[in-house]
């Protein structure tokens, strides 16, 4: 039995981009969308677009490798590096992913380096004790095997990467594969080749997952000039066992036709879903704009906390929600909400203690 980059060809992986050209129209078609919509708030909710969406992919990314990350600490420290303000109690179990999703952000249009990387990992492990080789890559002599029980009661090898004595030789190679990647095509297909490849190295004692996760950001951001901005990791957490499954397919075989369809498709979701939070704060910067001069503080707070759910309140919003954020009386919680309903802001449904409002979005 070989893996992948015991094959003689390796690391030419077997592909053909053609089907995933459309693909690539589409995602440059919504990214010139999601471009042109950023210009349409301020500077105020494009920080917030930023932020939410670093977040997102930094707290879905390390929820993969089964890792919970506090997600106003991750949000906080991300806002404090780009000088915004932030809340107090940055834990630093968040501050290392903060800098890594920060870095990528930052350093889109840099070339790959090994010094890049080895920085990313110091970033993520530098508080972790049990981590041997940080910021470097791995020299431990033992196999590194991925080991695997989701088939089976036993636990099974799901993959071995080159011994260490090799890494340093398949990331060169890699890195300068991936600094003249842009040249070579479908954008998409590049990024599906390019985390694969590198997953497929396993270059650290640990946190491939969310580097080579970096890693996509970065050649997708590459690809359009700018920080691509979605949260590629959200759309594949969501249903991790499909992407597992699909980067076994690949272990044994440098055909990889399937991956690249597949993985294309996770970032146009990915994108997909980045533009609905964008075009959502859009709309919200439209809405408190009609209102502004037309409710009072009251309502002002209450719409405001709404928003600050970006979905609005899960369920809707109760009169006993209004009461609590507002510390009105109830028959002023029903008077406000009368008129907020009247003037178009909010939407009513259901009776008596079942009434709820909802953003008329």
């Amino acid at each position: 039995m070989h893996w992948n980059w015991q094959l003689p060809k390796w690391p030419n992986f077997n592909y053909n981009f053609e089907e995933v050209f459309n693909l690539d129209k589409q995602f440059l078609l919504e990214a010139g969308k999601a471009l042109a919509s950023l210009k349409n708030i301020d500077t105020q909710e494009q920080n917030r677009f930023i932020v939410e969406i670093l977040s997102e992919e930094g707290i879905e990314s390390a929820k993969i490798e089964g890792e919970i990350l506090d997600r106003k600490s991750l949000q906080s420290s991300i806002q404090k590096h780009f000088g915004l303000k932030s809340n107090k109690g940055i834990k630093e179990k968040e501050v290392g992913m903060a800098e890594l999703l920060c870095d990528v952000y930052d350093s889109f249009d840099k070339p790959l380096t090994h010094q890049m990387l080895f920085s990313w990992h110091t970033m993520l492990f530098k508080e972790d004790e049990t981590i041997a080789d940080c910021g470097k890559y791995r020299t431990h002599e033992e196999p590194m095997q991925i080991v695997s029980t989701r088939y089976e009661q036993r636990t099974r090898v799901f993959f071995e990467a080159p011994p260490s004595k090799k890494v340093l030789k398949e990331m060169t190679q890699f890195i300068k594969w991936f600094n003249a990647a842009n040249t070579q095509g479908s954008i998409l297909g590049i990024a599906a080749v390019a985390h694969l490849y590198f997953e497929s190295i396993h270059p650290f004692e640990d946190g491939n997952g969310r580097i080579g996760r970096a890693l996509v950001e970065k050649i997708l951001s590459q690809s359009i000039g700018r920080p691509i901005l979605i949260a590629v990791s959200k759309i594949l957490e969501a249903n991790k066992k499909k992407y597992y499954s699909s980067l076994e397919e690949c272990n044994k075989t440098l055909d990889i036709q399937e991956w690249i369809h597949y993985f294309a498709n996770v970032i146009l979701q990915a994108q997909k879903e980045s533009l609905s939070l964008l075009f959502y704060l859009i709309e919200k910067s439209k809405f408190l704009s009609k209102f502004s001069g037309q409710i009072n503080s009251r309502q002002e707070k209450a719409l405001l906390r709404m928003f600050a759910e970006i979905k609005g309140f899960k369920g809707g919003l109760s009169a006993e929600n209004y009461i609590a954020i507002t510390k009105a009386s109830r028959a002023t919680a029903t008077r406000d909400l009368n008129d907020l309903v009247e003037k178009e802001a909010l939407k009513k449904t259901g009776e008596l203690r079942h009434t709820r409002y909802y953003l008329n979005l």
